[in-house]
C-alpha cells in the first residue's frame, strides 16, 4: 500500500547556512523511513511552532511569486518608489501669507493632545507635503500622483521612516490612512470640492486616500465646512451649537477664532475641547501661566498688606490699652479689678 509522505525539513548545508525545503514523495510504507533517512541524513526534527513558521514563510513566498507574475503581466516596475525617490515639490508657490502660520497654529495647538493620545510618539503631521496615492504614466510627472493637503494628521506611524525624515507620505509604502485632512482655500473652493473621477481633489480624498475627516477652511471669509467618512463616501457634517465641528475620537472640535496670531488679525482655524474651551498655543499657555503667576503674586502682596494692617491695628490697640491702664493707676484704680 502506497502513501504520500510530505515533510518540511530544516537542513544545514555544506556552506554552513540554514535553509528549508519541502519534499513530497510517494513511497511505500515499508520503504518510507529508510529512504527519507538516507536522503536527509542531517535532517533536524522540527517542533510544531517551527513548522508553522516555515509554512507561513512558504505562503509568503507563494504570494511573492504571484505578485511577480502579475507585475510582469501588467508591466509594473521591478519595485515601487519610496518617499526618498519621489519629488517633494510640484514647483507651485504657497497661495497666501496665511497658510504657513495657519498650519503652525494648528500643529502647536494639537501637539499636546496627540502626545497624550500617542504616548509612544507614533504619529505624524504633514504640512503642504504630498500624499502619493498612484503611480504615474512614464510620460507624466511623478508629482501628479500625489495630493498635497495644507495640513494632515496620520496616527500610529513612526515619526521617522527607516530613520529618515519623510519627504512625502507614500500610501503603498505605509498602509495607515491619514485620519484628518485640511485644505486652506484662497479662491472659491472649486478645486477642493472637485469630484471629477480620478482627477478631482475631493474625489481622490473620498475614494482613494479616505481620511476619517476632511475640512475646507476659507481663510479670507472665515467659513468652514467639514466632512466625515461615512461608508463609501464623505458626509457633510453639521456644526454644534457653538458652530464648531466635533472630532470625538480626538476630543476636540474645530471652529473659527477671530483674533490676532503672529501679528495678523484675521479669522483663524482653531481647536477647542468638547466643553468649548479654546486649546491654547504654547505662547498662549506661557502668557496664561505668566498672568496666573502675576495674579498669585498680587494676591500674596494683598494678603501681606492685610496682615500688616492687622498687625498695625493690634499694635495701636495695645498702645491704647496700656495708656488706659496707666491712667487708671494714676487715679488709684487697679485696672485688673475693674
Amino acid at each position: 500500500m502506497e502513501a504520500v509522505h510530505h515533510s518540511l525539513i530544516l537542513r544545514i548545508s555544506e556552506c554552513g547556512y540554514r535553509e528549508y525545503g519541502s519534499t513530497d514523495q510517494r513511497v511505500t510504507q515499508s520503504q518510507r523511513s529508510g529512504r527519507i533517512e538516507q536522503k536527509f541524513e542531517c535532517a533536524i526534527p522540527l517542533d510544531d511552532e517551527e513548522v508553522d513558521n516555515l509554512m507561513a514563510e512558504k505562503v509568503a513566498d507563494d504570494k511573492r511569486v504571484e505578485y511577480q507574475r502579475l507585475r510582469e503581466e501588467l508591466g509594473l516596475p521591478d519595485r515601487l518608489p519610496d518617499h526618498t525617490e519621489l519629488p517633494d515639490s510640484d514647483g507651485t508657490i504657497v497661495k497666501n501669507f496665511q497658510e504657513h502660520p495657519q498650519s503652525v497654529l494648528l500643529t502647536e495647538s494639537i501637539w499636546p493632545i496627540l502626545e497624550e493620545l500617542h504616548p509612544d510618539g507614533n504619529f505624524a503631521i504633514g504640512q503642504d507635503s504630498g500624499i502619493y496615492w498612484r503611480l504615474t504614466e512614464p510620460d507624466e510627472p511623478a508629482y501628479r500622483g500625489a495630493e498635497s493637503p495644507d495640513w494632515y494628521y496620520v496616527p500610529n506611524v513612526p515619526p521617522l521612516l527607516d530613520g529618515k525624515l519623510r519627504r512625502s507620505y507614500v500610501m503603498w509604502q505605509e498602509h495607515q490612512r491619514p485620519h484628518l485632512v485640511l485644505e486652506f482655500v484662497s479662491g472659491d473652493g472649486i478645486e477642493e470640492r472637485d469630484k471629477t473621477e480620478k482627477t478631482g481633489k475631493f474625489w481622490v480624498y473620498e475614494q482613494v486616500i479616505r481620511p476619517g475627516y476632511y475640512g475646507i477652511f476659507f481663510g479670507f471669509t472665515g467659513e468652514l465646512e467639514f466632512y466625515v467618512l461615512n461608508g463609501n463616501g464623505f458626509k457633510l457634517m453639521k456644526p454644534n451649537k457653538r458652530k464648531h465641528f466635533e472630532i470625538p475620537d480626538l476630543s476636540i472640535e474645530f471652529g473659527i477664532w477671530h483674533g490676532t496670531y503672529k501679528n495678523v488679525k484675521a479669522p483663524w482655524l482653531r481647536i477647542w475641547d468638547l466643553e468649548g474651551n479654546l486649546i491654547p498655543t504654547a505662547q498662549e499657555r506661557a502668557a496664561q501661566e505668566a498672568q496666573r503667576a502675576e495674579q498669585e503674586a498680587q494676591r500674596a502682596e494683598q494678603e501681606a498688606q492685610r496682615a500688616e494692617q492687622e498687625a498695625q491695628r493690634a499694635e495701636r490697640l495695645m498702645d491704647k490699652n496700656a495708656r488706659m491702664e496707666a491712667k487708671f493707676r494714676e487715679l488709684g484704680i487697679d485696672p485688673d479689678e475693674i
